[in-house]
């Protein structure tokens, strides 16, 4: 995977133009931090997983269970290793918890969301992502990924990479954030990929982290 060269300071905030896509929030995998580029709406697809067995289980690591998922034939999986967006060739199936993300800072729509069982809960992202509330998270700021907006995401559910067992995935609902699970051979979902940025140690700030603040300059 590609580290960027983080030359110089750069707007962190979410939804912002970032490495080849848009910034989407800090997510932690083997305890290396990454920063999450969504890839632009327009290449978004509409596919099957259409896998029965791969070891794609791991909630956060969107690269081996992209992987996984490939070499078990899945066509999404292959789509999103073969995807040459802005420049960048390093696109992958969000894992789980990086679909989480997705919806906690980039909420498309004012909607009550969804907010029983362990809808929210993501023990990798930064900061820590705690059980939704009928009003959290609130709808995006970012205007752009606004419902209707030109990078928003659909009022409809998206594939993530981690498998729930064999042959089902999760995803989730971005109409009301519902974290749920689909057969993935049977059903035809949304996908938005993602690339991985690996943030520098050094880059991170003394700042708290819920600021999701980040100094590129080292």
């Amino acid at each position: 995977m590609r580290i960027p060269q983080f030359l110089s300071t750069i707007d962190t905030e979410y939804g912002k133009p970032f490495e080849g896509g848009f910034y989407g929030g800090l997510i932690n995998i083997n305890s290396t931090i990454y920063a999450i580029v969504w890839a632009p709406k327009s290449t978004q697809i509409k596919e099957k997983i259409d896998v029965e067995k791969a070891n794609a289980f791991d909630p956060a690591d969107s690269s081996s269970n992209t992987i996984a998922l490939a070499a078990a034939g899945s066509p999404l999986a292959k789509a999103a290793l073969a995807a040459n967006i802005n420049g960048y060739n390093d696109w992958l199936i969000p894992a789980r918890d990086v679909l989480e993300l997705g919806y906690r800072m980039l909420k498309p729509s004012p909607n009550r969301n969804y907010a029983n069982y362990f809808d929210g809960v993501n023990h990798n992202s930064l900061p820590e992502g705690k059980h939704y509330s009928d009003s959290f998270p609130a709808q995006t700021i970012a205007p752009d990924f606004l419902d209707g907006g030109s990078e928003s995401f659909d009022l409809a559910w998206y594939w993530s990479s981690s498998l729930h067992s064999g042959g089902v995935a999760f995803c989730q609902h971005f109409e009301d954030g519902y974290q749920s699970h689909y057969h993935s051979v049977s059903a035809v979902g949304l996908a938005r990929f993602v690339r991985l940025a690996q943030v520098p140690v050094q880059a991170l700030t003394t700042t708290p982290i819920d600021a999701q603040s980040i100094n590129l300059h080292h």
